[in-house]
């Protein structure tokens, strides 16, 4: 089809219509996002992808009239229902938010006010946005939200606290409150990470109900291409602050003409293990420091000299489909869209180096584990997955000795482990390293990259102190940082580079098992490719063993030998991988696989509906 420029756009009757926006930092006018243009209509879901930083919730705040500090909106317009969000006074923006468009969320754990009863906070916004109506018409809508988001409108319900829900009934106790005023749209900013699927499902199917049957434009922001893939109508891809290709979803995910979006499907984990994932060399620019020209030229594997001189305009290659590439007429030539063929996995030695035997686990009067058994064997990676509350990082606990109120037996080698880390032997805290889900809150703010690596190098080597430095740079290069990181703090650098610094700092006490609970389920997808890759790369060449924590099935299909599925406590199967998820034995088993959204199911089940 040939290419055409883009026309400015007609006048439009949709909710959502953002035109040209451009966000600038106060202190030295430096672009934060640039051209950013969105349409959503009435009961339509747009997928806002991109890695971390790329401006996707700075273009989900604009809509609300918001701006993060040291930031303001310079040019273009926000349109929500025909009005210029831009152009309101204080007031007029206070009634928008919550009452016109809503928000969503990613934490609904710090969202939600934990002084306040969950009754309370859901009559607050009713009484907000919806302040003529009655104390009687307010707890009938109270009551009415909870069901539509699939919990009990009962009064002892309404009189808990955040504190006394789980993960995913805060969710939906989040969407609740963003759905109670009936808005017109509503912003979902990655409200199901971190949750486990069979919660994810649940909020899926919540809000892409409740946006149908109300009629609500949805702007979903998200670093997971499966979930969107499930969810959205359309799809905008945005890279360092602009929008590279937008365009229907079926498009986006079967004939995408970017190299970047090529590159980020790639990343994305296979359920069914029939294609490895790729992650993407490099970083995303930051404000400032953009190069002249396409922002993705650095990474780009087709970039000509052209590429380099200018941005490219945004050209028309089907209804709906924009591609900003020089390149794009060239890339759907580059082979398939998904990678193919699986990477072998190193081989196990078969010889056990970790073992739970029997273990029955209590928080003060509640049991949380029940006769838990298993065993990593050496240069083996073993997957344990479940629901939130199934007992998975209890056990990841129990193993590392932060836990100690089990009986049961924790084996290294043939040594059974004292309960308490503090009473194990030096070597034996050397030989087991946890890796935390949330490396900015296992990573001292205080200390620069190279004296946390630095301590963990004199805690478990104290001889080696004049090539301490030369030690730190081999364990930042071993994990493919800089050794210029060594000088930077944890918030100087990017949330994937954080994870791969607590993974440095693992590996320099030289470890025989990483115990790694949840450390991808904050990452973009191509952060979390890079991240498999990396550990992939450190079993061939260290023998190390892994005991992989996760709620996500197809990122273990990608990076795990055995799989152990774990229930209420319990293992209710175990097995090699490919047994596992192609002929489960428990249902459980099965309802998990059944609720693992897959781009490839999602285009198969939905290709003819949108």
């Amino acid at each position: 089809m040939t290419a055409t420029a883009e026309p400015k756009p007609p006048a439009s009757t949709g909710a959502v219509e953002v035109r040209n926006l451009r966000i600038e930092l106060v202190r030295d006018g430096t672009d934060v996002v640039d051209g950013i243009v969105i349409d959503v209509v009435a009961g339509e879901v747009l997928g806002l992808v991109g890695e971390s930083g790329s401006g996707k919730t700075t273009v989900g705040m604009a809509l609300m009239g918001y701006c993060r500090p040291g930031g303001q909106v310079v040019g273009g317009d926000v349109l929500i229902d025909g009005h210029d969000v831009r152009k309101m006074a204080l007031g007029e923006l206070r009634r928008l938010r919550g009452g016109t468009v809503a928000y969503i969320p990613q934490d609904p754990g710090t969202a939600l006010n934990p002084a306040l009863r969950i009754g309370r906070q859901l009559s607050e916004m009713l009484e907000a946005h919806k302040g003529s109506s009655s104390e009687q018409e307010r707890d009938a809508r109270v009551r009415e939200a909870l069901e539509e988001v699939a919990l009990p409108p009962a009064d002892d319900f309404l009189k808990r606290y955040p504190h006394q829900l789980s993960g995913g009934q805060q969710q939906r106790v989040a969407i609740a409150m963003a759905f109670a005023c009936r808005p017109h749209v509503i912003v979902c900013d990655e409200p199901t990470t971190g949750l486990d699927v069979t919660t994810q499902a649940r909020v899926l199917q919540t809000i892409r109900e409740l946006c149908q049957n109300h009629q609500v434009a949805a702007l979903y922001v998200s670093h997971d291409l499966a979930v969107v893939a499930e969810l959205a109508d359309k799809v905008a891809v945005m890279y360092a602050g602009r929008i590279v290709e937008r365009g229907p979803r079926n498009v986006m995910f079967s004939r995408p003409r970017h190299p970047y979006t090529r590159r980020l499907l790639r990343a994305v984990p296979d359920l069914e293990g029939k294609r490895p994932i790729e992650g993407i060399p490099g970083h995303a620019p930051l404000p400032g420091h953009r190069p002249q020209g396409c922002f993705f030229e650095p990474r780009c594997l087709h970039a000509v000299a052209r590429c380099r001189e200018s941005f490219p305009e945004a050209v028309q290659y089907e209804p709906g489909h924009w591609v900003c590439c020089y390149r794009a007429d060239d890339t759907p030539q580059d082979g398939p869209v998904l990678a193919q063929g699986r990477a072998p996995a190193p081989a196990s030695s078969g010889e056990v180096v970790l073992a739970a035997e029997h273990l029955d686990a209590r928080y003060i009067k509640r049991q949380t584990l029940f006769d838990v058994n298993v065993a990593v064997a050496r240069n083996e990676c073993l997957a344990l997955v479940g629901e939130s509350g199934s007992g998975k990082t209890t056990l990841a606990r129990c193993i590392s000795g932060l836990h100690h109120d089990y009986t049961g037996a924790v084996k290294l080698g043939e040594t059974e482990l004292a309960r308490a880390a503090r009473q194990r032997s030096a070597e034996a805290r050397q030989r087991i390293q946890y890796i935390f889900q949330n490396p900015y809150a296992s990573l001292n703010p205080r200390r620069t990259i190279g004296q946390t690596i630095a301590r963990q190098l004199a805690l478990f080597d104290p001889g080696a102190k004049r090539d301490r430095d030369q030690r730190v740079e081999q364990c930042l290069e071993r994990v493919a940082l800089s050794a210029r990181a060594a000088d930077r703090y944890p918030d100087q650098l990017s949330g994937g580079e954080r994870q791969r610094v607590a993974i440095a700092r693992a590996l320099a006490a030289e470890p025989w098992v990483l115990v790694c609970d949840e450390i991808t389920s904050a990452l973009d997808v191509s952060v979390q490719a890079a991240i498999v890759e990396l550990l992939a790369e450190l079993r061939k060449q260290t023998g190390l063993s892994i005991l992989f924590i996760t709620h996500n099935l197809a990122l273990i299909r990608t990076i795990a030998d055995r799989v152990s599925v774990m229930t209420e406590g319990r293992i209710v199967e175990t097995g090699a991988i490919s047994d596992v998820f192609e002929a489960p034995k428990a249902d459980y088993t099965r309802q998990l696989l059944a609720n693992t959204p897959t781009i490839e199911a999602a285009l198969s089940r939905n290709g003819h509906s949108r």
